[in-house]
């Protein structure tokens, strides 16, 4: 990076140095190493297996929990191996430009990837320069469009978004058998995850149900915020709010104790954010679908180690442990459906049988098993 002009002097030279092992320490901002057994930052030699993420959330900061336990019982420095988990902002372009990154650096070795949008074919086909390299590429959380970018990943680990949308909708209909007018609200329109869930919920609810309005907020909070307000400002019989991303629920529970509405709505959501946790304690949830997100980067760091290694005999396990359909490239880390531990018409419904229905108790005392303060 340096001229070796005869011209330079000592203090420039110096400086330029300073300024290198800066910029070094930071690894650019966006990649946080996960902890190496023995102690190690994870920032020494070996081939990496990044997580890549659609975005930050506290949903994301479980999968990262679950990356280091797994690089820690895995074993992955004995294996040569080192587990990155890098951030994206939300954005298609963000993760086109993170894929291209990866590209042609020889020690990338595999990468699980939440695709932001599975309508956008340029970020399979980045996926697929990856695995022309031999990288191993897998989707986390959310897939790619399966119809015409299947070929572009290994396998899809993380819930069933459809049968997820389908439990949540069941929940809706236990809440009010009666049906009702609802708003969806979620982050990026387009992602596999949001679609599928969606569609997933009208189904569960059944032909009671009519949707009035879906909302993308872009990853922006304030947006998410401003949606809620908008879809009951717009719709006066809306009677049902549901929250499909993590920050949702807190975004839909902030609106509706602004205007002091809470006996006006039902309000079903996914995931388990902390605050989330703590409003359903209050009574402003009325059910959440949880997801699994410490399985995720738990047993995505596990796929990508088998596949890079050629565990053959780990990657059998795991289809059989985890693959609930005759498809045999979607891998399942489960679902689970909360409600409040008293007064909740769920109590006697009955859901699917890959659903764990739990009280927040007992959900709560599961999280602190595991280390947890959200899912």
């Amino acid at each position: 990076m340096f001229s070796a002009s005869r011209f330079f002097s000592w203090s420039v030279l110096l400086l330029a140095l300073v300024v290198l092992a800066v910029g070094c320490g930071k690894g650019g901002g966006d990649s946080t190493a996960t902890p190496e057994p023995g102690g190690s930052d994870g920032g020494g030699a070996g081939k990496r297996i990044i997580i890549l993420t659609n975005g930050t959330s506290p949903f994301w900061d479980a999968a990262k929990i679950g990356a280091q336990e797994a690089a820690a019982d895995l074993k992955t420095a004995e294996a040569g191996l080192r587990v990155v988990v890098d951030t994206n902002d939300f954005s298609d372009k963000g993760q086109i430009d993170k894929l291209r990154s990866y590209q042609g650096m020889s020690d990338v070795a595999g990468v699980g990837i939440s695709i932001t949008n599975s309508g956008n074919s340029s970020i399979a086909d980045e996926l697929r320069k990856l695995a022309k390299q031999g990288v191993k590429v897998i989707t986390i959380d959310s897939d790619v469009d399966r119809k015409n970018d299947r070929d572009s990943r290994i396998a899809y680990l993380g819930t069933d978004n459809v049968y997820g949308g389908e439990e949540l909708g069941k929940a809706a209909k236990g809440l009010k058998p009666d049906g009702g007018k609802y708003a969806t609200f979620v982050g990026l329109k387009g992602a596999a995850n949001a679609i599928e869930r969606i569609g997933g919920f009208g189904v569960g609810a059944g032909d009671k149900f009519t949707q009035k309005e879906n909302f993308g907020d872009g990853g922006d909070q304030n947006i998410a915020r401003k949606n809620v307000r908008d879809a009951i400002d717009r719709n006066a019989d809306l009677d049902t709010l549901v929250g499909i991303w993590s920050y949702n629920a807190p975004a839909i529970v902030d609106i509706v104790t602004q205007l002091k509405r809470r006996k006006d709505f039902t309000i079903v959501t996914f995931d388990a954010e902390p605050i989330a946790i703590d409003h359903m304690k209050n009574g402003m949830i009325d059910a959440m679908a949880v997801q699994n997100p410490h399985a995720m980067g738990y047993e995505g760091v596990r796929m990508l180690k088998a596949l890079i290694t050629d565990d053959k005999d780990a990657l059998a396990a795991m289809e059989k442990r985890m693959n609930r359909t005759e498809e045999k490239d979607l891998f399942d880390t489960g679902l689970k459906i909360i409600i409040p531990d008293e007064g909740s018409p769920l109590a006697d419904t009955k859901f699917g049988d890959n659903t764990n229905k739990l009280t927040l108790s007992k959900f709560t005392e599961w999280l602190k098993s595991k280390g947890l303060q959200g899912s």
